[in-house]
């Protein structure tokens, strides 16, 4: 694995000296200055509680980052915040009195690597969520967690196979004029430019 560029942020000093020296001492890192994530493979988050300010840091980070993975260590987290965390590009999480060097290193190295680790109760919290978040919101309009209709991924999957308009609208038992007005949709809600784009999105999301 080549070395990962981690960039800290940690009000308390002792705490951001501590892992500045200890993740730096580390072959597989290297600890490029402060954090915002633009600076950085990986972006270490450390503090006692996530509060208000916190969570805005974090949808900064997002903004202008673009998706760098987090790990934040932490004493206090509420299971609500869960799912803005994952919003914002966390994907390592560790109670802080849990968070060994070992473990810290494991996590940093599985976010590097497009990963994630989080404790086993945090992740049975999460998966309620995202259960939640498919019965209560997606389902009734119709969506899947992907944020796609059933239908829009049929149609994704055979644009993916390389069939035409005619051909899709043939195998689902649609017109073409639907076909034409479910590639246009999708395009127009997702920003994509054309059918190619519309398929290489859906193929590195993991869609289909």
């Amino acid at each position: 694995m080549q070395t990962a560029r981690v960039g800290i942020h940690a009000p308390d000093p002792i705490t951001h000296a501590g892992l500045r020296t200890f993740l730096g001492a580390r072959p597989e890192f290297t600890v490029v200055a402060e954090a915002p994530p633009e600076n950085c493979d990986v972006a270490i988050l450390a503090t006692d509680q996530v509060t208000s300010e916190l969570l805005t840091v974090l949808r900064r980070w997002t903004s202008n980052g673009g998706g760098v993975p987090v790990v934040l260590i932490t004493n206090d987290l509420r299971e609500t915040d869960l799912l803005t965390l994952v919003e914002c590009k966390v994907v390592g999480l560790l109670h802080r009195r849990a968070a060994s060097g070992d473990r810290l290193v494991s996590t940093v190295v599985a976010a590097a690597r497009g990963g994630g680790i989080m404790p086993p109760d945090l992740l049975g919290e999460l998966l309620k969520h995202v259960e939640r978040l498919q019965r209560e919101v997606l389902a009734p309009r119709g969506l899947n967690a992907s944020g796609l209709t059933p239908r829009e991924i049929d149609v994704l999957r055979l644009m993916a196979d390389g069939w035409d308009t005619i051909d899709i609208a043939e195998k689902l038992c649609y017109s073409e004029r639907t076909v034409k007005n479910v590639i246009y949709a999708l395009n127009n809600r997702l920003n994509l430019r054309n059918r190619a784009h519309a398929v290489a999105y859906a193929l590195r999301t993991g869609i289909i």
